[in-house]
């Protein structure tokens, strides 16, 4: 189990080098293929490449209406009453209360590791010159944390969602759905 201050590192450090074109898809699922690019700790001069893919479902839009189908899991048996007595006083105050929520399938049994003995700079320049080759719109590229690489996708995943969440909303909106 990753400290908090693995956590912490990991999501300071992270860098996204290349992001997809697509955004997360309002009305429909949105695969994304990633490649994580990462140094062992315990092996100089070797780098760790992760491919894999991500599903992001599509997003809901929850409206005040449904905040009772919202669970609890994991929170005190007054969770539920204190969550109801905060969303009736922003009512009363005249605050929109629909969100968007976003969901992401991660299928780790589809991760290919692979261990490059060379520079950190030669494997970053090599992966992204052959991904300009291939043009691939859904493919990220992402440098990491090797002991808790996921901390560096879930990184990516949240720039995915702040990027799409305009794009979601203005597309909610022109339907008349928010």
């Amino acid at each position: 189990m990753p400290s908090r201050d693995d956590v912490q590192y990991a999501m300071e450090t992270t860098r996204v080098l290349l992001t997809p074109d697509r955004r997360i898809d309002t009305f429909g699922d949105t695969s994304f293929e990633f490649l994580v690019l990462s140094e062992p700790m315990d092996s100089v001069g070797t780098v760790c490449v992760r491919t894999g893919s991500l599903e992001a479902v599509r997003p809901r839009l929850v409206r005040p209406d449904r905040f009772d189908s919202i669970e609890m899991e994991g929170f005190d048996e007054r969770a539920r009453e204190r969550f109801d007595r905060l969303v009736s006083k922003m009512r009363e105050a005249g605050h929109s209360l629909a969100f968007l929520q976003y969901g992401f399938r991660f299928s780790r049994g589809k991760v290919v590791e692979e261990r490059v003995h060379t520079s950190l700079d030669e494997v970053r320049a090599q992966v992204l010159e052959d991904a300009r080759k291939r043009g691939n719109p859904a493919l990220a590229i992402i440098e990491g944390v090797d002991d808790v690489w996921e901390v560096s996708l879930f990184k990516f995943v949240l720039e995915m969602i702040e990027h799409s969440m305009p794009i979601n909303g203005f597309d909610f909106q022109r339907r008349g759905l928010l």
